[in-house]
């Protein structure tokens, strides 16, 4: 009778613990426009089965030893300011979709903000004073709209190494204003060196790792693909005893999609659904079961959902392709 009153409770204590596993974060990068939102721009949210929306304000930078980021300014769209970004907030939280706000910083013709170096100490002090006035503003705006995930920041590999320092302090400064939960989005070659995951909530990557060479990939190749990737990840979140959420996910329905995946190469044009849809169920297969994965962000959706992709789109956006359908029925799973 006792061992059977046990048994009776190890199973209430299980399904306890199943009911109270974290949600997973299926989320969208919901990309800045010109113009101001409303319903008919965030129902396709809700329809993909999206909880969350990683809504993206932008600070600008000349060049890559420039130190000064610009931000808040007239030229820059509706959805790249402040108030733009409050705007999509609100009208996203009417539907019920959660928020992690995620400025960044956008180097003149695209120039991979990794890079960002200055090439003089002055020059270092005058990029970190112009970049927490940018990301101390975006914290405070986390503050007022109760976002549920900051990230400090995105793919700035060269500006931690050289300033850790400055990183460490900015993150106690975040912390004075907001009190949610904070992550940073480091590139898939840069998360296995960035020294501050103790202080954050989420250990973030942008998951572009190379999964395979083929033209078109299939399932099994990406998963295999996956095996040692995913052993680094796991270790790291172990090590940091801290969940992955990855900031940014996605393949382009081009062809080689899984070889380089980081790549936007307008050269690229060759459009492969199939290669798209196999990348990325191969993702899912490999991390949404797993506990110590947090979830993610496809990249990337826009506002204008009708206008958006399509079977002859090359590009990463999922919308109005098959793999829409793919995310579509993932992000149903309980």
């Amino acid at each position: 009778m006792k061992r059977f009153k046990l048994l009776i409770i190890l199973f209430g204590l299980s399904i306890q613990s199943c009911n109270t596993q974290a949600e997973k974060v299926n989320g969208v990068s919901f990309v800045a426009s010109r113009e101001a939102i409303n319903d008919n721009h965030v129902s396709p949210v809700v329809s993909v089965n999206a909880n969350y929306a990683a809504i993206m304000p932008f600070g600008f930078i000349r060049d890559l030893t420039q130190p000064e980021v610009a931000f808040n300014t007239r030229k820059q769209w509706h959805g790249e300011t402040r108030a733009g970004a409050k705007q999509y907030i609100q009208e996203l939280r009417k539907k019920k979709i959660k928020i992690m706000l995620k400025p960044q910083i956008w180097v003149w013709r695209g120039k991979f903000t990794g890079y960002i170096e200055m090439k003089s100490e002055a020059d270092w002090k005058t990029l970190e004073v112009s970049y927490s006035k940018f990301i101390l503003e975006y914290a405070e705006l986390a503050r007022d709209v109760n976002a549920d995930i900051f990230c400090i920041g995105t793919e700035l590999e060269k500006f931690i190494d050289n300033r850790p320092d400055y990183w460490f302090k900015l993150i106690d400064e975040i912390k004075q204003i907001y009190k949610g939960k904070l992550t940073y989005a480091a590139n898939w070659d840069e998360f296995k060196r960035t020294p501050f995951w103790s202080l954050l909530d989420f250990i973030g990557v942008d998951a572009y790792f190379p999964v395979s060479p083929s033209k078109t990939p299939t399932v099994e190749e990406c998963l295999t693909g996956w095996t040692e990737h995913k052993k680094v990840i796991n270790a790291i979140s172990e090590k940091h005893k801290k969940p992955i959420l990855f900031t940014e996910f996605g393949y382009r329905s081009v062809d080689y999609s899984g070889k380089e995946p980081w790549k936007s190469d307008r050269s690229m044009v060759q459009v492969n659904l199939e290669a798209q849809t196999n990348t990325t169920k191969a993702l899912f297969e490999t991390f949404w079961k797993e506990d110590w994965f947090a979830g993610g962000f496809v990249w990337k959706w826009f506002h204008n959902h009708n206008k958006s992709g399509g079977e002859n789109n090359s590009q990463f956006t999922p919308q109005n392709k098959p793999v829409e359908d793919l995310i579509r029925a993932q992000y149903n799973l309980k």
